[in-house]
Formats: structure tokens, sequence, C-alpha cells
């Protein structure tokens, strides 16, 4: 099978899940936890080289205090459980996002996370927290601009490249192929500018009710699709603007 290099999934439903079996919001959120960990391993046993998961939106942030505290709780548990795991499967860990707008103790463990399985080369799983599309455009940008204005860029330099090279986590080959669950078909600001070519596969499942066999039937269809990036002929795999490894 030819495998998409790099997976994004927008992991959307939980609430919804929750509400249509009359339950809490926070059991749908746990639920969606449970299918985080199914979907890592079942990536990893399918070769995927990295996996990104859009776990907290920069727009999440105007959601209910009690339900973002919730979700940082159940975040930083899923961290703090499932760290053995990581380092048995060889999984390095890496978060992208506005990193520092997350609570001290739970962004403490994320870095500890990322530092103890930094080494690991089985499977690069990135959670994107706090995260947006524009936001990191934006971010980039602003590097750029200081740059320029310490004198060590000009403003003629800025191509593509630069602007990518400024991203949150450049050295990760863009995503071939972009998962979304709960039927919607949106990026919702999700990797706006890494995505430029990625096939996106739309399930009508909601997130917690995601398994290995869906994930199997996504890659099946990627595997399907012929990729032309713009040219008259498909190509069967995707240019990497970074090494394999």
């Amino acid at each position: 099978m030819r495998l998409p290099e790099h997976v994004g999934i927008i992991m959307d439903g939980n609430g919804r899940w929750a509400t249509s079996r009359g339950l809490p919001r926070v059991l749908g959120h746990r639920a969606g936890a449970e299918a985080v960990r199914r979907i890592v391993e079942a990536s990893r046993e399918a070769g995927v080289r990295y996996l990104t998961l859009y776990a907290f939106s920069w727009e999440n942030w105007d959601r209910p205090s009690q339900e973002i505290q919730e979700l940082m709780g159940l975040l930083d548990e899923f961290i703090q459980r499932e760290l053995e795991r990581l380092l048995a499967n060889r999984i390095q860990l890496r978060v992208i996002g506005r990193i520092h707008e997350l609570p001290t103790g739970v962004l403490a463990n994320l870095r500890s996370a990322a530092a103890q399985t930094a080494a690991n080369d089985g499977m690069t799983l990135t959670l994107a927290l706090s995260y947006g599309g524009r936001q990191e455009i934006v971010d980039a940008a602003r590097r750029l601009a200081e740059q320029v204005q310490q004198g060590l860029l000009q403003p003629d330099q800025i191509d593509e490249e630069r602007l990518r090279q400024a991203l949150y986590a450049p050295d990760l080959p863009d995503p071939d192929l972009i998962i979304r669950t709960s039927g919607e078909q949106r990026l919702s600001n999700f990797l706006l500018w890494q995505s430029s070519y990625a096939e996106l596969y739309v399930t009508p499942k909601f997130w917690p009710d995601f398994t290995k066999d869906d994930l199997v039937e996504a890659l099946v269809e990627f595997e399907r699709r012929e990729r032309r990036f713009g040219r008259t002929s498909a190509v069967s795999a995707a240019p990497s603007s970074t090494p394999r490894g």
C-alpha cells in the first residue's frame, strides 16, 4: 500500500457524541482521548511516519471555562498516562501552537514528555494545542519582520521557503492526508499553509467512534487518489520539503 507519510486529523464530534447519548460533554472528551490512544497505535502499526492531531484549537479558548478546565485536565492525564506507551513504541511527541498559553503544569508535563521521547524514531506524534493556522502564519510573519528589523534579512529575501522555515515545525513534511471526523467539510484553521496539496478525507463518524478500521479505510482511499499538485499528469507521492526520517 502507498501510505501517506504524514497524516493530520481534525478530531471533531466529541461534544455531539456525548449529547446524542444524553451524557455530559466531558464524557465525550474522555471517549475522544481513548480514540486518540487507539488511532496512535493503529497509525504506528500501519507504518505512518508522522501523525498530527488537532487537539485544541486557538478558538477553543472561547469555550466555557469549566469545559476548558476539563479539557486541560484530560490532556494532562493523557500525557502522564501515555508516556510509557510512547517510549515503548518509540514514538516521539511534539507540540505545536501558541503553547505558552497553556496552563503552567500542563505545559511542563508536555515539555518533559517531549524531551523524554525526543530520540524516538518509530513515529512522530504532534499535538496541535492552542493552535490556529492563521495564527501560525501571523507568528511566522512576526519572526521574519523581527529579522528584517534587526538587519538579518532583507524584505526581498522573503520567499515561500523563508516563511516555511519560520513556521512552528518547519522540519515536519507537509501532510499528505487530512482526515476530518463528524462530517464537517472544512479545515477549521488547521495547518492552512502545510495542507495546500493534502488529500481530504471526511467521515460522518464522531471522533470517539473512529476505529482502526476507519483509519485503514482512509488510507486505502488515499492510495486510490491521483495526486497532481497542479501538474498535468498524476504523481504517486507527494514531493516532500524535508528528508524522510
